[in-house]
């Protein structure tokens, strides 16, 4: 299939390559002709494993701005930001600016299936529908229009592995013609036939995805309650987290006794410094505003975003029994991007516990193997300094704080870390360390919930 893809941030790039990958022809379209110029000459813009190496392989996929659209695509993908605003809601005006190009743009053919990837509001799929339908009507051009909602469910950092070897690929299409293409599109991820691609880990199992097809609406719902659950399940350990510290318990035991039952499941139960990142926070609040607009509240929603935002400040709180008085101290930090594998740093929980401790007068250090860039850009005037060696950031410092759990940060020498320091303490905010090790490099150690 010829397939138009809209946007080139993590969401567009990663399926633009994968389906180029599988066999269809993939153009992707971006405003941005730096971003096209990298992308053209393989310099991925983001850091997310696995995607190079596809690029290098010269696959059917190709990248320019909207003059080299091509109006006879079979399908066109809208997988453009939707930023928060400032209510809550997503931003909708990149989704609807794309839409009305669409319009302006494609040819007249039998049938044109258009394929909203971005994460959107309810009942915006309808809304792109009504802004392609009356540009199509204005040029009198006599198309059969359906515009589909195909959420995507990727992780950062993993994001390819679960493009190709997801557990379901959800279509939410209002008619039967779109579903059919999307099906087609997606045959050889659904039959597993294609070849395991380079730089992304293998499955450990053969199970074959589910096609779930529904209304639009049911798929952008879906999106939304599947990272309000994933949020809630953190925030739900953490809770317990806190209270395992009252009464002596560790958390990673009860958290192991809880997720080896079935119903509930190991995963999403690592008790630590809170969520972040592109996606909870922004569609956590999404969903929480769309229920505003009903009078509706949603009690479990709304307790996981506040139990999260104690999860920063409980790590704060941490370093002040430590450490007494923050004011005067240095602290470093290990980790910066929201979670491994990524240089997003997008509501990721250091930029929540740097800025509060500069707040109260530290002096912070921070290294991370790769978001120490989009830190810099991103958040310029955030007070920290950026170090290129964990031993830079243990020297002189009084604290050491672990907030992403890069698989480097395990496997260092703290005992060589702990001669460089003026005080051996450290937080492990991810339970990431091995406690009884830095016990004997002469650290006081401090988990969650431990």
């Amino acid at each position: 299939m010829k397939v138009s893809i809209i946007g080139t941030g993590y969401v567009g790039l990663t399926t633009a390559v994968a389906l180029a990958y599988i066999g269809h022809e993939v153009h992707c379209i971006d405003q941005n002709p730096q971003v096209i110029e990298s992308l053209s000459d393989g310099r991925v813009p983001i850091h997310e494993p696995g995607i190079k190496e596809l690029l290098a392989m010269h696959l059917p996929l190709s990248f320019g701005g909207w003059d080299s659209f091509d109006p006879q695509s079979d399908v066109v993908f809208i997988a453009v930001c939707t930023p928060c605003k400032p209510n809550g809601d997503a931003d909708l005006t990149y989704v609807e600016a794309v839409a009305a190009e669409i319009g302006r743009r494609m040819d007249e053919k039998p049938y044109l299936t258009v394929v909203v990837k971005s994460t959107v509001p309810l009942g915006s799929a309808r809304r792109v529908e009504s802004i392609i339908t009356a540009a199509l009507r204005e040029r009198q051009i006599n198309t059969r229009l359906d515009v589909a909602s195909n959420p995507e469910f990727l992780r950062e950092g993993s994001a390819l592995y679960d493009t190709f070897y997801p557990d379901r690929i959800v279509v939410g299409a209002n008619k039967t013609f779109s579903a059919n293409v999307l099906r087609e599109l997606y045959t050889p991820i659904l039959e597993q036939t294609f070849a395991h691609p380079a730089g992304v880990r293998e499955p450990q199992t053969n199970k074959l995805p589910v096609f779930i097809t529904t209304t639009a609406t049911s798929a952008e719902l879906i999106k939304y309650a599947a990272n309000a659950f994933l949020a809630m399940k953190i925030s739900f350990i953490n809770e317990f987290a806190g209270l395992a510290e009252h009464v002596g318990a560790d958390i990673t035991e009860v958290a192991r006794g809880i997720g080896l039952d079935e119903r509930i499941g190991m995963r999403y139960l690592m008790a630590g410094a809170g969520w972040g990142g592109s996606c909870f926070g922004k569609d956590v609040s999404a969903i929480l505003h769309a229920a505003q607009q009903y009078n509706y509240d949603m009690y479990l929603v709304d307790a996981a975003v506040k139990a999260n935002l104690r999860q920063h400040e409980s790590i704060v709180k941490k370093l002040q029994t430590l450490l007494k008085v923050i004011r005067g101290t240095t602290i470093g930090i290990l980790g910066i991007s929201f979670k491994p594998n990524t240089d997003d740093t997008r509501d990721a929980p250091f930029l929540a516990v740097a800025k509060r401790l500069v707040d109260l007068g530290a002096t912070v250090k921070a290294h991370d193997p790769v978001a120490i860039p989009t830190l810099k850009q991103k958040h310029p005037d955030l007070n920290v300094i950026c170090c290129d060696t964990p031993e830079q950031v243990a020297a002189d410092c009084d604290a050491l704080v672990l907030l992403t759990e890069w698989d480097t940060f395990r496997h260092l020498d703290y005992n060589a870390l702990g001669q460089l320091m003026r005080q051996k303490f450290i937080v492990d905010g991810r339970n990431a360390l091995n406690p009884e090790a830095l016990h004997k490099a002469g650290f006081t150690y401090v988990g969650v919930g431990r």
